[in-house]
């Protein structure tokens, strides 16, 4: 068992491309950033967890075995039930967060949170950050109640600054591929706050079920492009957004290698018209964003995480960032950089 008090650092992450497929089969190229949350936790010798968050200005009090109670500690409290279930902490635990990441930005705020404190308490020694990231996925799903993916886990628990997680989601086999010193990704924040657990993402993921039941398939990437003739309604736009998603993300990986920033930019320009169009994901306000990030220079720009609010991610030469920024801001006083 953990006893000792321990202090962990666990980034945020952005996904470059490859959005709504990592619970599909897809490929998916989700990126450290700098924001991260830093996790103190030890034992306390009781059966009360105590949670504390500079971030939010309060601290939570709550039995062992408290529910989710749809409030910030739920990251926490989950992760740490967790923990407890596979043996590696026993009774309760003084937890403290500080965290620079944007909540309700789609930058795994959530994924982070409980990572960290996973990461904070399995035994030492232990370094399979997939299995890590597979707890935590049950962590969000089980216990948070949110139908998520892998890719957030496995970003901010095997990510490394600098490189890209090309991430097989079938498998969670992966490369770590360096962004080349001529890319620059910048994350900004539209100030359009998100919430997964409202029942958007949700009904989207249902769509995208739908799609997979009425074609036979376990991860609508396998398809064959033919086979979305088959399917009408917003099963179709989804398993369309879906499948060409794929597509792009298998060439982005190729792209990035190549070294090729227009191509990549491209890509990502396609892809955040499809999650527009196909997945009806984005916001009339985000749209705007993208456009004139690219009017002002930007050689790619999407819509990244989710949807319904949240962030762009924006690929710009590294010599142009400061007064393309300039340019961006001055249209939309607004955005904050996140990354």
């Amino acid at each position: 068992m953990s006893t000792e008090e321990v202090t962990v650092r666990v980034p945020g992450r952005v996904n470059l491309i490859g959005e709504w497929i990592d619970f599909s089969g897809g490929t998916v190229l989700p990126m450290p950033i700098r924001s991260e949350i830093t996790l103190t936790r030890r034992s306390n010798g009781t059966q009360t967890d105590v949670i504390g968050s500079a971030q939010f200005g309060n601290e939570a009090r709550v039995g062992m075995e408290t529910p989710a109670q749809h409030d910030w500690p739920d990251a926490v409290r989950g992760a740490l039930q967790a923990a407890r279930a596979m043996g590696w902490i026993d009774g309760g635990q003084d937890v403290s967060v500080h965290s620079d990441i944007p909540v309700g930005q789609g930058l795994s705020s959530s994924a982070a949170t409980i990572v960290a404190a996973l990461k904070a308490s399995r035994p030492a020694g232990e370094t399979d950050d997939v299995a890590l990231a597979l707890a935590a996925r049950r962590v969000e799903n089980e216990f948070m109640g949110v139908p998520c993916g892998i890719m957030d886990q496995m970003a901010v628990a095997a990510g490394r600054r600098g490189h890209v997680l090309a991430l097989d989601t079938v498998d969670c086999s992966f490369e770590l591929l360096p962004l080349p010193d001529d890319w620059e990704i910048v994350v900004i924040q539209s100030g359009v706050q998100r919430e997964l657990a409202d029942g958007s993402y949700k009904m989207r993921q249902l769509e995208c079920q739908a799609a997979a039941d009425a074609l036979g398939v376990e991860h609508l990437c396998a398809l064959k492009g033919p086979e979305l003739l088959k399917l009408s309604g917003a099963p179709a736009r989804r398993a369309r957004h879906i499948w060409t998603e794929g597509q792009r993300s298998l060439e982005a990986v190729d792209a990035l290698k190549a070294r090729d920033r227009s191509a990549f930019g491209r890509l990502m320009v396609a892809s955040h018209n499809s999650l527009r169009d196909d997945m009806e994901v984005s916001l009339p306000v985000m749209d705007r964003m993208v456009e004139d990030a690219l009017a002002l220079g930007a050689e790619g720009a999407r819509l990244t995480g989710a949807g319904f609010g949240g962030c762009i991610a924006a690929l710009v030469a590294p010599e142009c960032v400061a007064t393309w920024w300039a340019a961006l801001q001055a249209r939309h006083p607004q955005l904050k950089r996140a990354d």
